[in-house]
Formats: C-alpha cells, sequence, structure tokens
C-alpha cells in the first residue's frame, strides 16, 4: 500500500472513533437509529457522541426506551452535564433511569435537578414497580371547564413543547381541580371554537386508573377501551397519565419476563450480551438445580420397579416416549392457561370448569397418542425392525393404556397447576414447561408401571 494509500486509512479510522465526526453524521438520523448505534458503541465512546450531540437531540436519545446501559452511561457523563440533559427526559422514563442509577450517583443527580423536577421524580419513585404510578408521566395537558375550544387550542399551542404527548386534554373542576372530562384530540379540533369545551366532550362515564392498578390492568384498560393515553387519578385529580408507548413497553418487559420463568430460569432484565458470567450462573444455576432434585424422584421411581425392569427389560423402550408425551400435554395445558389467566379470560373460581373441560381433551389426546403407539409396535413387529417377543400385542396394549393415563393425568396437572400458584400469591407463569415435566414425568412412570404390572401379570412378569 502507498503511502498515501496509508494516510487515508489512517484518516477514515480516526473519523470512525472521532466523537465529534460520529455525532455529526448522526444529527440527521432518527432518536431510535442513534439508539441502535450507541448501543453498539463502548459505554465511552457512546457518552462522548452523545456529549457532541446538540443538547435537544441528546435529550431525545436519552428518551428511548431502546437506549441500553443508560444507568451506565448517565454515570460516566459530568454530573452537570447530566443533570441537564436529564431535565429534559420525560418524567415516565427519567424515573426508570433513577430506580437503576446506584448511590452515591443517585442523589447526586437528584440534588442538581430544579425543586420542581425532583418533587415530581421522587414522587413516581414512591409508587411500587409494575404500577400504573410507576409507569406515568406527568406531563399532561389540563384545562379548567370554563374554557372555550378556541382557548383550548390555543394553550394547547404553547404548552406543547413542554409536553411528552396530548393525545387528549383533561378538563378539570375550576375549584376543585378534579377532573371532569378527558377530550380527545380529534374532537376538540372539530369543534366551534366560540363554544365551551365540555360541548365537544364524549358522553359516558369517565375511564381512569388508580395509581396503584396493576401495569398489566392499564393495559387491559387501554385495550378494552381504544385509548392512546389514559389519566391516574389519586382522590378525583389527575396526578398523570400512562400512553399506550408506556403500556407496550410494559408489556415487552413483561412478556420477556414470563417467557424466561416458563423456560425455567429466573427473569433478567438486561440484554443477553451485558449479563454477566456469575449473574448468568445465579439467575440459571438455581433453577436448574431445583429441577434436577426433582428428576431425581424420576431415579428413585425406577427404582422402585427395578424388579419388574429385570423381568421385562421391553418396557424401558418406552420410557422416553411415556415421559415426553405426559410431559409435553401437561405444557401445553400450562401455556393455555397461563395465558387465559393473564388475560382474565379466566378466574381462580373457574378452576372446576377447566378441569371439566380437560378431562375430556386429555382422555381423547391420550386414545389418540395410545393407537399411534400401537400402531407403531405393531408395525415394527410385523415388518420385522424389532423383535418384542411373543407378548408383544399386551405389551403394545400396556404402551397404549398408559399413554391414555399419563397425557390425561398431564393435562390435568399442567391446567390446575397455575390456578394453585396463583391461589397461594405466585405467578402463575413460574409454572415453567421444565416443572410441570419433571412432575408428569415421576407420576408418568408410577402410571406405566401399574399398568404393565396389570396387564403383564401372569406373562412377563
Amino acid at each position: 500500500m502507498t503511502d498515501l494509500g496509508v494516510q487515508d486509512a489512517a484518516a477514515k479510522a480516526d473519523h470512525m472513533v472521532n466523537p465529534a465526526s460520529l455525532a455529526a453524521s448522526m444529527i440527521d438520523e432518527r432518536a431510535p437509529d442513534i439508539v441502535e448505534a450507541l448501543n453498539d458503541m463502548p459505554p465511552e465512546l457512546a457518552v462522548a457522541v452523545l456529549l457532541h450531540l446538540p443538547p435537544d437531540r441528546a435529550i431525545e436519545v436519552l428518551d428511548q426506551p431502546g437506549l441500553e446501559r443508560e444507568p451506565e452511561l448517565i454515570t460516566l457523563m459530568p454530573r452537570t452535564v447530566a443533570a441537564k440533559l436529564l431535565a429534559g427526559v420525560s418524567a415516565d422514563r427519567l424515573a426508570d433511569v433513577f430506580r437503576q442509577v446506584k448511590e452515591p450517583h443517585c442523589s447526586e443527580l437528584l440534588d442538581l435537578l430544579d425543586p420542581g423536577t425532583r418533587v415530581n421524580i421522587r414522587r413516581l419513585l414512591e409508587y411500587p414497580k409494575d404500577t400504573a404510578g410507576s409507569i406515568m408521566t406527568t406531563e399532561f395537558a389540563s384545562v379548567p371547564s370554563t374554557y372555550t375550544v378556541g382557548q383550548t387550542l390555543d394553550y394547547i399551542r404553547h404548552v406543547e413543547s413542554s409536553r411528552e404527548t396530548v393525545y387528549a386534554i383533561y378538563v378539570l373542576d375550576p375549584l376543585s381541580k378534579k377532573l371532569v372530562k378527558t377530550i380527545t384530540l380529534r374532537r376538540l379540533i372539530t369543534g366551534d371554537p366560540e363554544a365551551q369545551v365540555l360541548s365537544v366532550a364524549r358522553p359516558g362515564r369517565l375511564i381512569t386508573a388508580t395509581p396503584l392498578m396493576d401495569r398489566e390492568d392499564v393495559a387491559r384498560l387501554i385495550s378494552k377501551y381504544d385509548l392512546l393515553a389514559v389519566p391516574v387519578v389519586d382522590h378525583g385529580r389527575v396526578i398523570g397519565i400512562v400512553t399506550v408507548d408506556d403500556v407496550i413497553d410494559a408489556i415487552v418487559q413483561e412478556s420477556t419476563e414470563d417467557v424466561q420463568k416458563f423456560g425455567g430460569m429466573a427473569a433478567i432484565n438486561e440484554p443477553y450480551m451485558e449479563v454477566g458470567f456469575w449473574q448468568m450462573m445465579k439467575k440459571r444455576g438455581g433453577w436448574l438445580c431445583a429441577l434436577f432434585l426433582s428428576e431425581m424422584l424420576t431415579a428413585s421411581a425406577m427404582q422402585g420397579y427395578e424388579g419388574e425392569l429385570e423381568k421385562a427389560i421391553v418396557l424401558t423402550l418406552f420410557i422416553p416416549l411415556i415421559m415426553s408425551s405426559g410431559g409435553n400435554s401437561g405444557s401445553q395445558a400450562t401455556s393455555l392457561l397461563i395465558r387465559a389467566l393473564a388475560l382474565r379470560e379466566l378466574e381462580i373460581k373457574d378452576w372446576w370448569h377447566v378441569a371439566l373441560r380437560e378431562v375430556p381433551n386429555g382422555l381423547a389426546l391420550g386414545t389418540m397418542l395410545g393407537l399411534v403407539g400401537i400402531v407403531r409396535i405393531s408395525l415394527w413387529q410385523y415388518l420385522g425392525f424389532y423383535d418384542y417377543g411373543e407378548h408383544w400385542l399386551l405389551i403394545a396394549l400396556t404402551v397404549g393404556v398408559a399413554l391414555i393415563g399419563i397425557v390425561l393425568f398431564g393435562s390435568l396437572t399442567g391446567s390446575m397447576l397455575p390456578f394453585i400458584l396463583q391461589r397461594i400469591g405466585f405467578d402463575p407463569a413460574s409454572a415453567s414447561a421444565p416443572f410441570v415435566a419433571t412432575l408428569v414425568d415421576v407420576t408418568g412412570l408410577v402410571i406405566y408401571f401399574t399398568v404393565a404390572s396389570i396387564i403383564l401379570r401372569g406373562t412377563l412378569l
């Protein structure tokens, strides 16, 4: 390579790692695209790029929920600069950041915020996690009921830049400041400017949330009434709003946690590549050990039938088939019930109806698998793939009957376990597929060998 070529390559490399150049190239990009680029950079470089962006663009980026390692980035910034940027971030997002920033950085940053913002953030931090109060924003547009439509529109134009979103206007009683009506922006724009603002309000009761309402209930409320935002009301007064984007973020996080629990591990909130080795061991190791100890019951169950196994070793060929069928049917039922409970399609009192429904389902599914098992054994015997001995027909019958019982038990267990967990105060998603499979495995072996001892008595046993 020529000297000129080396210089060009060096100049390009310098441009690639130069924070000012990187920031200049990102100014016209959309905030989510900038977030993706920052997520791929080392923390120190990402902070340097943020600091070289215009303040309004940096604030827009910090306001994005997809920005990873945000607490770490904030901690690496000079305190005064970080405080100025955070002052422009929406209140709900800011509260999320402060929940993750460790001391003494958290207190230092809070002290640098203006008194009004500091009070708002401290109030949001007081609400329990996963409640409406913890995910709401305190930036909303409200007017007294004495306003006209024109006055309200003028007010929106004046405050729009200081509000996270203006999906609706909240009309308050001028004296008590309590919520009177919620008016969508669409109805407001189409109204007569000289008319009273309440004249364009939709008739019907107010749709509101309380600050301690679970975020999943808020999501159902927004979905049911097709809202873009729902006001959070305390003693009749609006203290914030939960917007649809807040709910989407909450649903994604909740779904991620449920999927991880259902896979048999503790929930992890950080991106996969950001989880440390020991943290991963902690999240996965405990569950694996618990499941391993549970699976040891399977070995104990097999030891109890050691005599039968010695007499009819052919029975061992079907143990994986038996165990997996029971576990699969249980996992299916658990998945269906967890979803139904999460969507409030079912309540704890409905367990009896579910049980009555799962009995015929389990019998039908078990019969289907049992027939497949019998046909499979018969084909292998007739086609000469394997010789199951002179009592092969009884062995096929044993497998078929055992599958009916095991699938029935798996379906009942998998459907009842979420109810039991919810009744004793646990998350139904904790009824993980591995846990259900382990429980059904042990019982499945007992059912299998009990059926075998009845059908094969006097022949192989």
